[in-house]
């Protein structure tokens, strides 16, 4: 008697069923599972009765055809191996009286290591936002100022989805977004928004959109790409549109910053009649002092201050290799830090929020007279342009306050980065490595 194989009469969570393998010749006989799971649209075709089509007819082929396909091909390759192994095992004529041995020579086909069971699991459906926010639940590593930029991005989707359904009643965003589509409605939104003021009532903004630049949207795609990756990786989706999509490449301009000078003169600056502006400024002069990005300053605490130095560990370096950054603290930073000794509050500072923080940066400069004319990228032409500092001053110039006047004056990135927090050849750090005037003299000088 030949090995007969069948299909089990109890289907797994995808309706497949698992293959059966009997035999019995004589007093020889064996009955086992394989832990082969397949459609019983294609049973004749695993098997080998059927060798080109799954089942009788045209088909179109779908997506979902082309990975049936995959799938079962795998499983007959498995099964073809597996009914090679029981014909050997039967030539060493296994013991009639054990009618384990068809059960031992499948565990022993597997324990090789050269297969595994192809056991796929049921992904359970849920809907683009709703994993968005078990993102935002789970990922503890994000920082508030993260966790707001990915509320405003669910915000989008959900007004591109409106937008949609606009053409398309039965229109549901899926995990199966069109990127190029998704992209266009970002440039474009600040003008829906005129024509399809509806759907801006229904998900509103604190302010209407704006224009916005190809670095802006670069950065709301690389935002969302991230958290596909993450989608894939804890199987709430087995679809990744950015595998076939290429983000535009960001444009940036060379990095402006203020002189020490102007960083003195705006702490020296009499702002006794604005208080509140005040201490927003010797945050900005310490945030100079120490050069952390605006999200690790708002994470420091009095504990960070260790024998004379601040410590932190860099959060935008948090999940892969963590960067551990001690700044010393020079007699400005120590003043200023003696100043606050009394807050009892949480932070190292009575921060404010970031957005707000950026606002006061603008009028403090304002005040401080810090207007001269910039070179900047313009976001939305990204060609260059002039504007007073005042205008596009922010929490991040003072970081480049730091780096751009330490490297100006020792020249070694290394030495730079291990106070900045910059990863080892970090992109963004190379931007702040402009040969300035100054250096360029030096440089000519070298050849007199």
């Amino acid at each position: 008697m030949a090995i007969i194989f069948s299909q089990s009469s109890k289907s797994d969570s995808y309706g497949r069923n698992e293959i059966l393998i009997r035999y019995k010749s004589g007093n020889l006989a064996a009955r086992t599972k394989t832990d082969i799971f397949i459609d019983p649209e294609w049973y004749n075709f695993v098997i080998g009765k059927i060798v080109d089509t799954p089942n009788k007819g045209k088909r179109i082929i779908t997506e979902k055809m082309r990975n049936d396909e995959e799938y079962h091909k795998k499983q007959k390759t498995i099964l073809s191996e597996i009914d090679k192994l029981i014909s050997d095992t039967l030539k060493t004529k296994p013991d009639r009286t054990n009618s384990d041995w068809l059960t031992d020579t499948i565990d022993k086909f597997y324990k090789r290591g050269k297969h595994k069971p192809i056991i796929e699991k049921k992904i359970i459906e849920k809907t683009i936002f709703e994993v968005l926010n078990e993102y935002l639940i789970e990922k503890k590593s994000l920082s508030d100022v993260r966790k707001r930029k990915f509320l405003v991005i669910s915000r989008v989707l959900k007004r591109y989805e409106l937008y949609k359904k606009i053409g398309n009643k039965k229109f549901t965003l899926s995990f199966d977004i069109s990127l190029p589509e998704f992209e266009e409605f970002l440039q474009n939104e600040h003008q829906l928004a005129k024509q399809c003021p509806e759907i801006y009532e229904t998900v509103p903004e604190c302010r209407p959109p704006k224009p916005r630049g190809q670095n802006y949207i670069n950065g709301i795609l690389n935002r969302v790409r991230t958290f596909y990756k993450w989608a894939n990786e804890t199987e709430k989706t087995n679809t990744d549109p950015f595998k076939k999509y290429e983000i535009k490449e960001s444009v940036y301009g060379t990095p402006y910053y203020i002189t020490l000078e102007e960083r003195n003169l705006l702490y020296e600056k009499d702002l006794s009649q604005l208080p509140q502006l005040e201490v927003q400024r010797d945050i900005f002069v310490f945030q100079c002092l120490i050069g952390c990005r605006v999200g690790d300053l708002y994470r420091l605490t009095k504990k960070n201050i260790i024998n004379g130095e601040v410590e932190y560990i860099a959060r935008k370096t948090i999940n892969g290799n963590p960067v551990t950054v001690r700044v010393p603290l020079n007699e400005m930073a120590k003043e200023i830090l003696n100043k606050y000794k009394d807050y009892d509050g949480e932070t190292l500072f009575p921060f404010i929020t970031d957005q707000r923080y950026n606002v006061a940066i603008k009028e403090m400069f304002k005040v401080a007279g810090l207007t001269r004319s910039v070179t900047v990228v313009d976001t939305l032409t990204r060609k260059s342009t002039i504007k007073p500092l005042n205008e596009i001053a922010s929490s991040h110039l003072a970081r480049r306050c730091f780096i751009g006047n330490l490297y100006k004056r020792v020249k070694d990135q290394n030495l730079v980065a291990a106070l900045s927090g910059h990863i080892d050849g970090s992109k963004a750090f190379a931007r702040y490595r402009e040969i300035d005037k100054d250096i360029r003299v030096e440089l000519v000088k070298m050849l007199e």
